[in-house]
Order: structure tokens, then C-alpha cells, then sequence
């Protein structure tokens, strides 16, 4: 064999692949046909973050990739959900869960996707066994009950015995093996961009649910003095489309307003990105010599901090199934077990965010209040409240 293991795609999720294998010993090739957008500014740049949850950040404690990351991370302490769904833009129930309620760590920590893919290509740099080539694609899957043979862009080919599809919601990999996919699209898209705001954000993460979808605050480190978070303002695609086009001060008038003012008066302090939002699954999780993770096996909308860390928990079981047996690496019998082991989460929870989704995009004022007062009541029982935020870690099965 060439490596034990070819990764497919060289984003967050494909990174802590190839660190996660690399750092049990294995062989790895990874590679992407866009080399990585790691400066703030750069044109194509991430604008996005991702919050790492307390499991997702104990996995990359074992990867090595921590170590890299912590100084750079946002601790979220609280997580606030509120309602502004009445006549105004304005807060009408707000709850905040608390992390001290569940444990002595914070829910999770905050950083910005174009910081992460600069910090994790250079962890992969400096470890002998793991080959990062951006800017080479797959173009061929060809397998075998032994190995899988993979083409590549730049015209050569990789022999290993287990091909991992991190390919994206399009993933090559996974329509090179015939494995079809379930999606709902909401006709929705979501901003992403990063503000500067006169009231500090305390660590605490924001959800405000109106129309459209949720208008989220996500705590960063402060940019140039000012305290700063980042945005995801979901909303029907021709809203999200003429709210992208607006000037600056359009734009800033306009998501101060969605916003509540909760933290003042909010100034745009990045580019900004749109992307479309659905929710997706594979059928399978596995083809010969290939498995399915991140988004190549599910997708789900920006509602919780679920997407990139149901991710990390497919990576951290192959990565388990492949040191427990290291001679069965790839196999059917291995491959069927990271099937049985992740598909019931998986499936549970596309089909909670769609639901969670589809209730904050209600514009129907009966039915935003009927949305208000579930909120209010399953707050109120206390049991109910630590079950929910246990389940939002992945704590609880």
C-alpha cells in the first residue's frame, strides 16, 4: 500500500481526519483540490466559526491539535435562546442554559473556520506520516476486497486500504461508490460575518429566533479594542440575497435591528458570505474500503453547534474501530460497525435540527407564540432543561 488511508478533502472536518489517524500511527494522504483560505481577509475566506463542544474538544486533545488551538478559542459559557417573535423586533422571553448546570467546563469553545484550517495545516506539516497536498483532488474511486485505488488531479493515483470521503455535501467519493442521499431544502440561506459591538458579549452565545430562521451571536476575541461575535443570520434566500447586496450602513441598520439591539449598535468588521442551507444524509455510511464522515454524510442547518461536532463523533469512531483492530483497517466487518454505531445519532439529529429549523422559520403569529410558550415550559422543569443541554453536548444518547 501507498498510505493506510486516503482522506478526501482538506477542510476542518478533513484536517482533524488526517490528525486523528496520523496521531494513532497510520499513514495518511489527505488532499483537496483548493489549497486552504487561512488569512482573515483573503478573498474566499471562511467567515463562519465553529463552536467545539466538550466532547469535540477532548478529541482533539488526543489528536494534538488542542494544543495548537487554545489560545485562540472563545470559552462559551451560557447559551441564550430568545424569542422576539411578537409585533416588534424586540425581546419578549429570554432563557439562558447555563454550562455550571451540567458541568465545571464551558459548553464549548468558539473559533473562526479560516483560523482553523491555517492552525491545523500546520499540525499536519510537522507530522512525518501524514502527506497534506492541497490543491490535488480525487477524480477516480476503484476498489477491491484487499485495497482501494484512487485517481488523482494531478494524474497519479494512491493505493490504500481505507478510502475516508470528508468531500463535502457533494462529496465525489461517495457518488463514485453510488451511495444516495436524503435532503430537505428550507429555500433558505444563511450570512455569515463577524461584528464589532459597544456591549460585551460575556461568553455568551445568542440565538434569536423571529422569522426566517435564527439570528445567531457566537462570542470571538475582540478585534481591534472592540468586543466582537460572530454572525449566522438565517433567512428565506431572496431576503438573505437582497440583505447580502445592501451597503454597509444598510446592512448594519438592518441586523442591529434583528438583532434586538442586545449588544447595542453592531458594526460589520469582515467580508461577508452567504451560503444555502439544507439538511441531508446518506443512506449509507459505508461502500468498499470507504467511509462516509462530516459532510459527505450529513448535513444539517447552523441550529446549536451540531453540524462540525456530529463530525468529530464520526471521526472518533472510525478512528476507535481502527486502533482497536488495526489488521482490519477498512474491512466490511469494521465499516459495518461505523455504520451501526453512528447511523441512529446521525439520523436522530437531522431530523431534530430540521424540526428545531422549521419552528424558527414560523411566520404566523399564532404559531410564533405557540413557539414562545414551548420554549418558556420546557425551560421550567428543571430536569427537562439539563436533559436538553446534556443531549446538545452529545452526552446523552
Amino acid at each position: 500500500m501507498d498510505y493506510d488511508i486516503l482522506i478526501s478533502g482538506g477542510g476542518i472536518a478533513g484536517l482533524t481526519a488526517a490528525a486523528a489517524f496520523g496521531s494513532a500511527g497510520f499513514s495518511v494522504l489527505c488532499v483537496d483540490p483548493a489549497p486552504p483560505v487561512t488569512a482573515r481577509e483573503a478573498a474566499g475566506a471562511d467567515m463562519r466559526t465553529t463552536a467545539f463542544l466538550q466532547p469535540a474538544q477532548a478529541f482533539l486533545e488526543e489528536t494534538g491539535l488542542w494544543a495548537r488551538l487554545e489560545s485562540h478559542a472563545m470559552p462559551l459559557q451560557v447559551m441564550r435562546i430568545i424569542d422576539a417573535g411578537g409585533e416588534r423586533p424586540e425581546p419578549r422571553i429570554v432563557k439562558d442554559f447555563d454550562a455550571t448546570d451540567i458541568s465545571d467546563k464551558p459548553f464549548g469553545w468558539n473559533l473562526p473556520n479560516w483560523l482553523l484550517r491555517r492552525e491545523m495545516a500546520a499540525h499536519l506539516d510537522e507530522m512525518p506520516n501524514v502527506d497534506f497536498r492541497p490543491g490535488t483532488g480525487t477524480s477516480t474511486l476503484f476498489t477491491r476486497e484487499a485495497h482501494a485505488r484512487v485517481g488523482l488531479s494531478d494524474g497519479s493515483s494512491a493505493q490504500v486500504r481505507l478510502v475516508v470521503a470528508a468531500d463535502g455535501r457533494n462529496s465525489p467519493m461517495r457518488q463514485a461508490a453510488e451511495i444516495g442521499v436524503k435532503t430537505t431544502r428550507f429555500g433558505q440561506k444563511a450570512l455569515a460575518f463577524a461584528v464589532t459591538h459597544p456591549i460585551p458579549h460575556g461568553n455568551v452565545s445568542t440565538e434569536i429566533h423571529r422569522t426566517g430562521g435564527p439570528f445567531t451571536l457566537v462570542p470571538l476575541p475582540d478585534h481591534e479594542g472592540q468586543p466582537c461575535s460572530a454572525v449566522v443570520w438565517m433567512e428565506e434566500g431572496p431576503k438573505a440575497e437582497a440583505l447580502f447586496e445592501l451597503d454597509t450602513p444598510a446592512l448594519e441598520a438592518a441586523m442591529s435591528e434583528r438583532s434586538c439591539h442586545i449588544l447595542g449598535q453592531l458594526t460589520l468588521a469582515s467580508q461577508r458570505t452567504i451560503w444555502p442551507i439544507i439538511a441531508q444524509h446518506a443512506e449509507w455510511l459505508y461502500g468498499e474500503r470507504l467511509a462516509l464522515v462530516a459532510e459527505a454524510a450529513h448535513v444539517v442547518p447552523p441550529i446549536g453547534a451540531q453540524g462540525l461536532n456530529m463530525s468529530l463523533n464520526d471521526l472518533r469512531v472510525l478512528r476507535d474501530l481502527a486502533t482497536a483492530a488495526p489488521e482490519r483497517l477498512g474491512d466490511r466487518q469494521m465499516l459495518e460497525s461505523y455504520h451501526r454505531k453512528r447511523i441512529v445519532d446521525i439520523r436522530a439529529r437531522v431530523a431534530g435540527i430540521t424540526m428545531l429549523n422549521r419552528t424558527s422559520m414560523l411566520s404566523a403569529a399564532p404559531l410564533r407564540d405557540a413557539r414562545a410558550h414551548a420554549l418558556d415550559a420546557l425551560y421550567s422543569v428543571t430536569p427537562v432543561r439539563k436533559t436538553l443541554m446534556q443531549l446538545g453536548l452529545g452526552a446523552r444518547g
